[in-house]
């Protein structure tokens, strides 16, 4: 996928570092051999759909989904027809919890995409079946440069780190015109011990209304 938005300028400097080119020849022989998942022409679908300038809200998965038909490029995010993951079930609880509103039918979660949300996850494609498959090829330090562009641009954003792995992105996020909020991740295993009633939602639209910018519609359907 060739992104012609903001992102454009960070991603083909990007693509041009050894790093990557490792990665990419990496990635040609795993879709080649493989299932891999998202399918290649949403790998980049978080970038495509939220520009770089829009964003008002960040939040970081780890990486995506690795059962059929789940992943489609925005983390936490199924397509509808697909059963809504446990982590998401407990993100829509949270949320109605904390801001009103019902459960929705599905899990896509393109609105918020299209809201100003960035959906990304840090390791940016998986092996069917294998969790991590991916991880230490290169993926990591791509998105850590998406993170220092976020932290290096002054308009006010809310970083949502859910979780170990995320939260240790929080030594990128340096600029006090940002908001970081971290919680448990809402996985069944940990999501008492913190996710539940951590009221991030509404955080995220108080600290934006206080900066003047539009606050995210959270309601999916």
């Amino acid at each position: 996928m060739e992104i012609v938005n903001g992102w454009k300028r960070i991603i083909d400097e990007e693509k041009e570092k050894e790093y990557f080119q490792e990665l990419k020849k990496f990635l040609l022989d795993e879709y080649s051999k493989y299932k891999v998942y998202p399918r290649k022409g949403e790998i980049f679908k978080a970038l495509e759909l939220t520009d770089f300038k829009d964003v008002k809200v960040v939040i970081l998965g780890q990486d995506p989904y690795h059962q059929p038909f789940q992943a489609h490029g925005l983390c936490f995010s199924v397509n509808k027809g697909v059963r809504v993951p446990p982590s998401l079930v407990n993100i829509y609880k949270e949320i109605v919890s904390d801001v009103g509103g019902k459960i929705p039918s599905h899990g896509n979660l393109t609105k918020w995409a299209k809201e100003g949300v960035l959906l990304l996850n840090t390791i940016m494609s998986v092996r069917d079946s294998s969790p991590m498959s991916h991880s230490n090829k290169g993926w990591e330090v791509f998105t850590d440069r998406l993170i220092k562009e976020l932290n290096d641009d002054n308009n006010s954003k809310v970083f949502m780190l859910w979780g170990a792995p995320s939260r240790k992105k929080k030594a990128l996020i340096t600029n006090p015109n940002h908001l970081v909020l971290e919680a448990s991740h809402p996985s069944p295993l940990s999501v008492y011990n913190g996710f539940f009633g951590c009221k991030h939602f509404s955080k995220a639209n108080e600290f934006l209304k206080s900066k003047n910018r539009e606050v995210i519609d959270w309601q999916i359907d």
